[in-house]
């Protein structure tokens, strides 16, 4: 579905992304890992056409992204932090963006129900608390029935049972044979959610497996440990 080829990316003197292969399908929930700074955000950006990069091709359904722009109406996307003009009722954005996509299409709301934004439709988006703010982000990014949705720290600054809702949308679009990528820093959200562990170190892939392949039939695995393992036999190595 996502296919990206020898992708490559400076700013200044720091080498953000080394050279990239990576190929996304259908059906996965991705879950792209690594330190601040690794190149985690970067690469999310460059599939979304946000960040141009220096060298290498991204092909979504095996079209060439660089000449077609239209690949971004698949794409359902949730930014680690919203930056939406501040005097905007929520009301106000949820129409905008509808009228930006598809207006005459039928939205998928189930986020805007199970979050209770009907309740702060009349505020403004600069009132809300980083709570809010997240689950308004996540309620557009699903809004429009996106085959793909890439998902940047998908349940950061969300309440307890914000979480569980929005880990519980996660499972059930991934049922609908639709390509998740999401960041995430937490090791027991990765292992409950994703299919795939990427982990990226200074713009290079040192994971890329299925759980589990990582798993290896082990009853008492941790992905903690799995990662710390490899990170450590690199350190050796190097």
């Amino acid at each position: 579905m996502i296919e990206l080829k020898k992708l490559g990316k400076t700013f200044g003197r720091k080498t953000v992304l080394k050279e990239i292969d990576l190929t996304f399908n259908a059906g996965e929930v991705i879950a792209v890992m690594g330190p601040n700074g690794s190149g985690k955000t970067t690469l999310l950006k460059t599939i979304l056409g946000l960040v141009i990069p220096d060298t290498g091709m991204v092909y979504v359904n095996g079209e060439d992204c660089r000449k077609n722009f239209e690949y971004r109406k698949l794409i359902g996307y949730m930014p680690q932090i919203a930056n939406y003009p501040e005097n905007l009722k929520v009301k106000e954005l949820f129409k905008i963006v509808r009228d930006i996509r598809e207006k005459n299409s039928i939205n998928d709301e189930e986020l805007i129900v199970s979050f209770k934004l009907q309740e702060i439709m009349e505020k403004n988006f600069g009132q809300l608390s980083g709570g809010y703010k997240q689950r308004v982000t996540g309620a557009i990014a699903f809004l429009f029935h996106p085959q793909i949705l890439i998902l940047d720290e998908p349940t950061a600054s969300l309440d307890p049972l914000s979480n569980e809702i929005m880990r519980d949308k996660i499972h059930r679009e991934r049922d609908k044979n639709k390509l998740i990528i999401m960041t995430s820093h937490i090791i027991s959200e990765a292992e409950e959610l994703a299919d795939r562990i990427i982990y990226i170190i200074d713009g290079e892939i040192v994971i890329n497996k299925l759980l589990s392949e990582l798993k290896n039939g082990s009853i008492e695995f941790s992905l903690n440990q799995k990662i710390s393992s490899v990170l450590e036999s690199i350190q050796h190595t190097g």
